[in-house]
């Protein structure tokens, strides 16, 4: 009895203290923005026609990761001639760059992304239509992620010379986040090594901050050879490495029943043989292998290995594994998170129009027609509540490698329809329309002000970094990747 009086007690503190800390958040969000703060948010707004241009050039380029010549170069031209110095081709990858303006500390970084995903072209209007058959599209919204981070740092960079204020933003260009490389090279390089901070965004179907983590992933290509033969006249003299990538892959999916339910792994064969009558000498499959956590993910990963092993023994074949990347759970910051949620607050959201809602609903329809699902709104506008997350989201990054070495923030505006699924024609369609450059602009509103905060008052640097390394007590950065080992030049 007395235990249970005890328990109760100290639940009831919990919540008390849980609706303390709520209050205290929303009471932080009605605070007016400071005068810094104001100029750069002003400056976002000043500057929205020419990030509107921005977002609409990168949407039309839709090139995919490690070929984003023109995205990248776009976003340089405008650094430079707002008195940034930048370094391009970073941690060989010619479309990695890291812009900078401003001096001492703190040092506050910017990621931006500007990828497409092959096989999702797009035009703008609320019915799939391709805008370039078989061409790539921004599924991801990269083209408008890009584009807020350009705003965010511009806006800052004029808010440091009308307010004299100290300290460095530093815009990061990332190439191909999609198969989750640009951070992870440009982290082993060195690129991230003095950041103080690091804030980071993405377009989405509602705006909040994301205090939660992540799935852990690796990349990797199993490649087997064996030896051609005609496959209808001699296939004794045959080896087929095919043979051993569907061996490979039966293994794995026995597996399944045998690892956690958070852990994920798919594949998909990108070189299977050239055609039936001959036995395939080499074949490839790609594997992306998942876990809630890097420690579960490494022992998942060399069970993958295993089966990989023992297909080319089953099969006399030779067996070659390549780790493309190796990408960590993301790592949560609470005073990051209270400070971002409360510029998102005090800013507000947009407002979309009836128009805009109207193109939202016919995006929504081929969902609710073919999967019967349901749409309370056509546009989610709030700004959601901000709680810490128990549970890991599905998806992975390669910010979350950054979070384990800074402190690190990040948000998402609407930019989307509700509903939206990830990696759809839909999302193509909205960040290239109205609906996706007022989450741009948001974005890039909160991005700025933000860091203007953070410069204005290092107090709550000192405390994200407190946060920090209570988080990364118990943990150590392992990384699967080879050591020395450049980026891939060519994903496929």
């Amino acid at each position: 009895m007395m235990r249970a009086n005890f328990v109760r007690s100290v639940g009831c503190v919990l919540s008390v203290f849980l609706l303390v800390s709520l209050v205290q958040a929303e009471e932080k969000a009605a605070e007016k923005l400071s005068a810094p703060q104001q100029t750069a948010v002003d400056e976002i707004m000043q500057r929205a026609e020419d990030l509107k241009a921005v977002n609409q050039s990168i949407w039309n380029y839709a090139e995919v990761g490690l070929q984003e010549n023109q995205s990248a170069q776009l976003l340089i031209e405008k650094l430079k001639q707002d008195g940034f110095t930048v370094k391009s081709g970073v941690a060989d990858m010619p479309t990695a760059f890291v812009a900078s303006y401003g001096s001492g500390k703190p040092v506050i970084g910017i990621l931006a992304e500007y990828d497409a995903l092959p096989g999702l072209s797009q035009k703008t209007v609320p019915f799939r239509e391709s805008q370039t058959e078989g061409g790539a599209g921004h599924a991801c919204g990269h083209s408008g992620l890009g584009t807020a981070a350009l705003g965010a740092a511009l806006a800052v960079k004029e808010t440091i010379d009308k307010h004299q204020l100290k300290g460095t933003v530093r815009l990061y260009g990332t190439p191909a986040e999609e198969t989750g490389l640009g951070k992870v090279y440009m982290l082993l390089d060195g690129q991230f090594k003095d950041l103080d901070i690091c804030l980071h965004w993405h377009p989405s179907n509602n705006t909040n901050v994301h205090l939660g983590s992540s799935k852990a992933l690796v990349s990797v290509k199993f490649t087997f050879t064996g030896l051609p033969a005609h496959a209808s006249v001699s296939p004794e003299s045959g080896v087929s490495a095919l043979d051993a990538v569907e061996l490979m892959n039966t293994g794995v999916n026995y597996m399944r029943e045998h690892v956690k339910e958070d852990a994920r792994m798919h594949y998909v064969i990108i070189d299977g043989g050239g055609q039936p009558n001959v036995v395939p000498a080499k074949a490839t499959v790609w594997y992306y292998v998942r876990a809630n956590t890097h420690e579960d993910l490494e022992r998942n990963y060399k069970w993958v290995v295993d089966i990989a092993k023992g297909a080319a023994l089953m099969t006399r074949t030779k067996l070659a594994v390549q780790v493309d990347t190796d990408n960590h759970e993301l790592i949560p910051n609470t005073p990051l998170s209270e400070v971002i949620h409360g510029n998102l607050m005090t800013i507000g959201p947009p407002e979309f129009s009836e128009e805009e809602k109207a193109f939202a609903r016919r995006i929504q329809q081929p969902l609710i027609e073919e999967f019967g699902q349901q749409f309370p709104v056509a546009i989610d506008s709030r700004v959601h509540t901000l709680l810490e997350s128990k549970t890991s989201s599905k998806g992975s990054t390669d910010v979350g490698d950054i979070s384990w070495h800074i402190p690190t923030g990040g948000l998402r505006t609407t930019c989307f329809a509700a509903g939206n699924p990830g990696h759809s024609w839909q999302n193509v369609a909205c960040i290239g329309s109205s609906i996706g450059e007022k989450g741009i602009l948001y974005a890039a509103q909160a991005l700025a002000a933000t860091t203007v905060e953070l410069m204005e008052n290092p107090e709550i640097v000192t405390e994200a970094k407190a946060d920090f390394d209570q988080r990364m007590k118990d943990r150590k950065y392992i990384t699967l990747i080879p050591k020395g080992q450049k980026p891939p030049v060519k994903i496929r």
